[in-house]
């Protein structure tokens, strides 16, 4: 089958800055695929690129196998975009609102659908408040409800749930689950790796170039290793004793700080490696709340590929 998305050593640069380099993925029919990454890892700037709103300097991509660049407008009838800033008419209502999206679209027999919308988002009972009164994540769902107006069969998210609650963020999950279990494709790019976890598969990226890309479970299983995670203080004294230890190091190779606690890969989470850990920490005056043992979070994953990212930059540099 056609995937929805194909993207082929894509590149897109302002001035001396790369944003996207040489991106190569595909996004199956159906699924939920996150791209993650820090600021500047090139996830918006790939986003716009499938929208039209950009040209790319090199490369491909597909739609729906409609080529981005010489087929947007066919591209267009098949996407819905959500941006980062997505724009509301605050002085219309619910109703207006989508209404004027509609119309945008080319959607003549809107009302079935727009009730069916505010159904599905449960803004139905505020249908006559203005936007410019609604509350942020109301004002989230209305866009989402926008962005759906004319049935898209992909739907491309902008760091959907940034700046808005909790509440608000699981009821946005819970919305987006209901459209992938309809067959509607869904591309998202997202800051939190929580989020990440929810979805089909995750990409990884930064610099514009993609580290990793495989569903969650194989991301966090693919090097067969656990965590220890040592909640313990001061935290920043422990990081320093499990670098510089030679036994630590022997057991546990990589350390990473999250918060108040340290985080240490190892293929040996055994009782007497972690007896070693606590006595070596404890030994050099490490206070320790906690000691567990779990897989690793795709936080831990995508730490360790940055970290490898900088070190193969910082070797190259040194040549």
């Amino acid at each position: 089958m056609e995937p929805a998305i194909a993207i082929r050593d894509l590149v897109k640069s302002f001035g001396s800055l790369r944003a996207v380099d040489g991106l190569s993925l595909d996004v199956a029919a159906g699924e939920m695929f996150a791209l993650v990454g820090p600021d500047g890892a090139g996830k918006t700037t790939t986003i716009r690129i499938l929208c039209g709103i950009l040209r790319p300097d090199a490369g491909s991509a597909a739609v729906m196998g409609l080529d981005v660049v010489r087929r947007i407008r066919d591209v267009r009838r098949h996407i819905g975009y959500l941006s980062q800033r997505f724009t509301l008419y605050g002085d219309l209502s619910i109703d207006e609102n989508i209404e004027f999206f509609a119309r945008i679209h080319g959607v003549r027999d809107f009302r079935r659908r727009r009730d069916e919308l505010l159904e599905f988002t449960r803004l139905g009972e505020f249908r006559t408040r203005l936007a410019d009164r609604l509350s942020g994540g109301m004002k989230q769902k209305l866009a989402l409800a926008c962005t759906l107006i004319h049935t898209p069969d992909l739907i491309l998210l902008d760091e959907p749930t940034t700046g808005v609650d909790p509440v608000t963020r699981r009821d946005f999950w819970r919305l987006l689950a209901d459209l992938m279990t309809r067959g509607t494709t869904i591309l998202l790019t997202t800051p939190y790796l929580d989020e990440a976890e929810r979805c089909t598969r995750v990409a990884m990226m930064s610099h514009g170039r993609l580290l990793a890309c495989a569903p969650p479970d194989e991301l966090r299983t693919a090097q067969g290793r656990s965590v220890v995670e040592v909640v313990c203080s001061p935290v920043r004294a422990a990081l320093a004793i499990a670098r510089d230890d030679a036994r630590l190091r022997a057991v546990f190779p990589k350390a990473q700080m999250l918060g108040e606690r340290l985080d240490l890969f190892t293929a040996d989470a055994g009782a007497p490696a972690l007896e070693l850990l606590r006595s070596v920490l404890e030994m050099r005056g490490v206070t320790i709340s906690s000691i567990r043992t779990r897989r690793p979070s795709l936080e831990n994953i995508f730490l360790e590929l940055l970290e490898s990212e900088q070190a193969t930059e910082e070797a190259s540099d040194e040549r």
